[in-house]
């Protein structure tokens, strides 16, 4: 059975920080890139970030960059998304997803995905 279950997810004030993690099963994991999609209230989702674990390589949606970032740790099977100097706009439910590796080239989209976990809530407060 495929899993993705996220955690991390919490209040915090803007300017703030919190790391969210997403443990993956049921899966060849080195095969798959994993990412971050988020959806706030009233407003439609949109991919974050997301990390290949074939070969390291990363994308950033523009207005998270150089606040977020995200790592692998392959030998616990879990993705993190470290999110820092926070913005009430960074308010939303964060879904892990997980599609095959080469997915990552086309860059953040929906088209392609494969498994999504349940979903974390971020809070920022202003």
């Amino acid at each position: 059975e495929v899993q993705l279950v996220e955690s991390g997810g919490g209040l915090v004030q803007a300017g703030g920080s919190l790391r969210l993690s997403c443990s993956a099963s049921g899966f060849i994991f080195d095969d798959y890139a994993i990412g971050w999609f988020r959806q706030a209230p009233g407003k439609e989702r949109e991919g974050v970030s997301a990390i290949s674990n074939s070969d390291g390589s990363t994308v950033y949606k523009d207005s998270v960059k150089g606040r977020f970032t995200i790592s692998s740790d392959n030998a616990k099977n879990t993705v993190y998304l470290q999110m820092n100097s926070l913005k009430a706009e960074d308010t939303a439910v964060y879904y892990c997803v997980a599609a095959p590796s080469p997915w990552i080239i086309a860059g953040l989209r929906e088209d392609g995905l494969q498994y999504w976990g349940k979903g974390t809530l971020v809070t920022v407060s202003s």
